[in-house]
């Protein structure tokens, strides 16, 4: 069976699911466009004018008014402008609830209540709703008022902590760990709230924070403060698990390996022509190589330091020791295996031609998930999905007069 999915006349798994992403930036839309990817229709409801922020972010430009970065987080979309401050927006969002399934949003905690769309309000209309707030530091606590962005969860979850070599100047994950974690955390409550609500009839609220979700990853380094009483250090590319298992320098530069059980051990020593490392007391186990991690790592790389990367990555593979080059994004993409697995694709898009977009993470063989609409323009579908809810030409023109579709004037 090929390991990549290919067309089917199967409808994807989430066909027929109604969602309404009221989301900016990036945890909430990216969980949204997962939804979408699997089939989902979502409407993306958009402040009139402006639009998601991410629309206007990042320091280049493109052919168009929309950054990489919207492009890259909303395809399978439909967007309409609506301004919910207004009486008639929201008279708009009531009747776009009363068959959703599901509503994400991600403003600051209070916000959405106190324009009158609040949970409360919504799952009296739809009581099979499932109602997402996705947050910095969730609806309640003493951080909850603050804005979150995911450097902010990082440093206050303790990522921030584990991450870098300890030396005390503060790095930040490469790449927005809290965010995209709180997506997925998010994606997992939902879906199983929305299996629920086929059962129950009922649909609930989903409180998700990008705190609570950087906090989640923390297995191995809550384990280790539990068990010991002390807190956890950044290690750099090395592991609390397991000794050597990190990045080691060879002789033109560094590589990634793990010998992290007794087997691959030997096995490693053997090819490096170490047995007496074997045979030194700081290294018998893998307690005594992580208390002496360190010393360990010095005397590795003088072996490692007299081949190239490729070289030793190739003899460690070929006696079944993990081992791998250090990747850039281009080489990545770029590599064999990148484009196998088709982790860079180019989707059509009406102002720029065509935009290249990350590949699906998840392969689904049954319902291999499709490129089915461009990221949207602002508001590119107002007209459409108003019609699609009965709504006739006149009325819709009575709307845009009370002020749905336009911002709020200053």
């Amino acid at each position: 069976m090929s390991s990549i999915p290919s067309s089917t006349s199967r409808p994807l798994p989430l066909e027929g699911v109604k969602v309404l992403d009221i989301s900016q930036v990036m945890a909430g839309p990216y969980c949204c466009m997962l939804l979408a990817d699997m089939g989902a229709d979502v409407i993306k409801i958009e402040p009139p004018g402006t639009g998601d922020q991410t629309r206007g972010a990042m320091g280049f430009k493109m052919k168009g008014p929309d950054s990489m970065g919207f492009l890259n987080m909303n395809r399978n979309k439909r967007s309409i402008s609506l301004n919910l401050k207004s009486d008639a927006g929201k008279k708009i969002l009531f009747e776009l609830v009363q068959d959703a399934d599901i509503l994400v949003e991600n403003y600051r905690p209070g916000v959405m209540k106190k324009l009158g769309v609040g949970y409360e309000v919504l799952s009296e209309i739809n009581p099979r709703l499932v109602y997402a707030s996705i947050s910095g530091f969730g609806q309640s606590g003493p951080w909850a008022d603050r804005p979150g962005f995911d450097l902010m969860a990082q440093a206050m979850s303790g990522v921030m902590a584990m991450t870098g070599h300890g030396d005390g100047k503060p790095v930040k994950a490469g790449v927005p760990v809290a965010d995209i974690g709180c997506a997925l955390f998010a994606l997992y409550g939902v879906l199983s709230a929305y299996i629920g609500a086929q059962k129950t009839g009922v649909g609930q609220y989903i409180d998700a924070s990008l705190f609570d979700s950087a906090l989640a990853f923390s297995i191995w380094d809550t384990a280790q403060y539990w068990g010991t009483g002390e807190a956890p250090v950044a290690l750099g590319t090395a592991n609390r698990m397991s000794a050597p298992y990190q990045a080691v320098k060879a002789q033109d530069g560094y590589f990634v390996m793990g010998a992290t059980n007794k087997k691959l051990w030997e096995k490693l020593c053997k090819i490096l022509e170490r047995a007496d490392l074997l045979e030194d007391p700081r290294f018998i186990t893998i307690a005594d190589r992580l208390a002496h991690r360190e010393v360990l790592i010095e005397e590795l790389e003088k072996s490692f330091a007299k081949k190239k990367c490729d070289v030793w990555i190739d003899e460690l593979l070929s006696q079944g020791i993990p081992a791998g080059p250090i990747l850039d994004y281009p080489q990545a993409f770029a590599s064999e295996h990148g484009q196998h697995r088709q982790m860079k694709m180019t989707i059509p898009h009406p102002i720029e031609g065509s935009v290249p977009n990350i590949g699906f993470a998840v392969k689904m063989m049954g319902t291999p998930q499709q490129v089915r609409r461009h990221p949207p323009l602002l508001g590119e579908h107002t007209r459409e999905i108003l019609l699609e809810k009965g709504l006739t030409a006149e009325a819709i023109e009575q709307y845009e007069a009370a002020g749905a579709f336009t911002p709020e004037r200053e």
